[in-house]
């Protein structure tokens, strides 16, 4: 399986913005989901966003929607997540995964479960 590699990550004051990356290219040509996490040590990793390649589909949870967004670069053959309106609660470390399998016949883009193939992480700090 291809290493994945986000990027991007960094230290940014409440209310602004990064934009994190990950290489694609190994997935651009599929319907396979590449999903964007964060950790918090000691707490559970979250889901943040998803995107199913080729499909248009696009996935987020509650806590972000509205202010990142995830997309392909095409012609970079990246998936890029796009994180406006930070706060503190944002700080974490933040993941690309990718090669989603279904649990139970059923897919879960959001879920850390859905993926086998995991990037080492980016780290984002946002202070207030």
């Amino acid at each position: 399986q291809a290493q994945l590699m986000a990027s991007g990550g960094g230290s940014v004051q409440a209310g602004g913005s990064l934009r994190l990356s990950c290489d694609a290219s190994t997935y651009s040509s599929t319907n396979d989901f590449m999903g964007w996490f964060r950790q918090v040590q000691g707490r559970d990793r979250e889901g943040v966003a998803a995107i199913r390649f080729n499909t248009g589909r696009l996935y987020y949870s509650d806590a972000v929607k509205g202010r990142f967004t995830i997309s392909e670069d095409s012609a970079k053959k990246t998936v890029v997540l796009e994180m406006n309106e930070l706060t503190p609660e944002d700080s974490a470390m933040y993941y690309c995964a990718a090669t989603a399998s279904t649990l139970n016949g059923q897919w879960f883009p959001l879920s850390p479960k859905t993926y086998r193939n995991w990037g080492q992480g980016t780290q984002v700090t946002v202070s207030s």
